[in-house]
């Protein structure tokens, strides 16, 4: 299941931050609106959250595969593009 959501668009896709070296991300939820190489803007109550993907795992959707963000460090459309090249 992992492998299948790295290689896919995550935007308007719930995600929730597992872990990260400071604990006030720890918890966040919201709908993924954005993705760039470094980061993942989330929409949570109404507001957009940035957030460094250097710095957090998370896990999209309802799934339990944690991602972590350091290792995703691409755009989007490079990350899906490489999935379709590798097929």
């Amino acid at each position: 299941m992992t492998n299948a959501l790295l290689h896919q668009s995550w935007i308007g896709r719930d995600m929730t931050v597992t872990s990260s070296p400071d604990k006030a991300l720890v918890g966040r939820t919201g709908l993924v609106v954005d993705e760039s190489r470094e980061t993942i803007t989330i929409l949570e109550n109404d507001r957009q959250v940035v957030l460094g993907k250097n710095s957090i795992e998370f896990e999209i959707g309802s799934s339990n595969a944690t991602i972590v963000g350091m290792l995703v460090r691409q755009r989007s459309e490079d990350r899906i593009y490489r999935n379709k090249r590798s097929e």
